[in-house]
């Protein structure tokens, strides 16, 4: 049987909660994709690749539709944390998944506290080292206060409309070349396996795969009567991501194919630069620190709920009162590294890639697990067009992965 008996109930929230909270998820899972590491990953993808890089973006939105609707409903119909799902298949399985689920989210972060404190600083002229700092104080005020995970889906929804109104004055005041954006999309002349890896690691791979599914999870959802709020969460989040996503690469394209050059050192930046001058980059600035302040939200919730093994809800008490001590440590850790490490650009691309090499593993697990019904209990069947589309998934990322490998040693 499921967890506490859920596999025909959803908890004693009301209708109106209980979509409030699949909202909350998918804004959660959708800000984690489209976070410092995709600007950046999506701007250096796009000078390198210009219009071919739309198929990129294609299929991280097709394989993005297949993995949040995997993990969603086995998470939510099981009502366990992937982690606990994990070691249910086989002891131990779990602690490996978190492992790799929590060092992937771990070096993201990084990434993320940096883009923040980068955006404070194209904003207001501090250093990046000191707008790191306040966008983590920031973020770990969102966690500790009363009521944390509303404040974090609220404060992720206000910042979503900014990137989508600053991506909106951008594409605004640029020549976008869309026919030569819709061809290569669909007619690619140049596949780029690691373009496709990192983009997809990083905005769909390693933790952000979670980032939903816990979050519904943590806010009373589970069971096979949470199906309807895991489609809607699911498939709200992956229109608010794909669309940001979209926006980005054709803004990037539209300065790339007009002849310009993007620094590679901050080729997110120059995009908006170019396209709109000083105001533009000001701009850029305020994109950044929403993107960053998002995906410190998203990778730090979702990192975190790894290390929830409670199976009683005397153990989820006592997990809850050490929360905020693994929140606050999870963001200081990932603010000290950035001070020590710095270069933020090369960092997000890196773990993107490694994300990328992760999400087949992890979608494994869980499709194996969809099919036991000490997981899932014994009136559940998963979608057997979901499952094969989720081993497709995992059979491609494995071989690209493997690809990339090899032409790196």
């Amino acid at each position: 049987m499921a967890q506490n008996d859920t596999k025909n109930n959803v908890s004693s929230i009301n209708k109106r909660s209980a979509r409030s909270v699949a909202m909350g998820a998918a804004f959660v899972m959708a800000m984690s994709a489209v976070g410092p590491g995709f600007l950046t990953q999506t701007a250096a993808f796009t000078s390198q690749l210009g219009p071919n890089f739309g198929f990129a973006i294609l299929v991280t939105i097709l394989i993005d539709i297949v993995v949040q609707i995997n993990i969603w409903r086995i998470i939510t119909v099981s009502g366990k944390h992937a982690q606990q799902i994990a070691n249910d298949i086989f002891p131990g399985l779990g602690y490996f998944l978190t492992f790799l689920i929590v060092v992937g989210g771990f070096f993201f972060n990084i990434g993320n506290v940096a883009g923040a404190g980068l955006g404070l600083n194209v904003l207001f002229g501090i250093s990046a080292e000191n707008g790191a700092i306040i966008a983590a104080l920031l973020a770990i005020i969102v966690f500790v206060v009363r009521n944390a995970l509303v404040v974090m889906d609220r404060t992720v929804q206000v910042l979503a409309v900014v990137k989508i109104a600053v991506l909106i004055y951008i594409l605004s005041v640029t020549t976008v070349p869309v026919s030569a954006a819709v061809k290569h999309t669909f007619l690619p002349t140049d596949i780029n396996f690691y373009s496709i890896v990192t983009i997809v690691g990083g905005t769909v791979g390693g933790y952000i795969s979670f980032a939903g599914g816990h979050r519904l999870l943590e806010g009373g959802i589970r069971g096979q009567k949470g199906l309807k709020y895991v489609n809607e969460g699911a498939l709200s989040g992956i229109g608010i991501a794909s669309v940001i996503r979209v926006m980005l690469f054709l803004a990037g394209l539209a300065v790339v194919m007009a002849g310009h050059k993007l620094d590679p050192a901050n080729p997110a930046a120059a995009i908006f630069q170019i396209a709109a001058g000083n105001f533009g980059y000001k701009f850029f600035g305020l994109l950044l620190f929403a993107a960053g302040m998002t995906s410190v939200l998203g990778s730090t919730f979702t990192s975190v709920s790894f290390l929830n093994y409670s199976h009683s809800s005397e153990g989820a008490t006592k997990f809850q009162k050490y929360r905020p001590y693994l929140v606050i440590s999870f963001i200081a850790l990932s603010t000290l590294v950035f001070y020590i490490i710095g270069k933020p650009a090369q960092i997000l691309v890196i773990v993107g890639a490694i994300n990328g090499l992760i999400l087949p593993i992890a979608l494994a697990i869980l499709l194996v697990g969809a099919h036991k019904h000490k997981i899932m209990g014994d009136t559940y069947k998963h979608p057997i067009l979901l499952s094969i589309f989720g081993w497709l998934v995992v059979l491609f990322m494995a071989f690209a992965g493997i690809e990339i490998l090899i032409n790196t040693l």
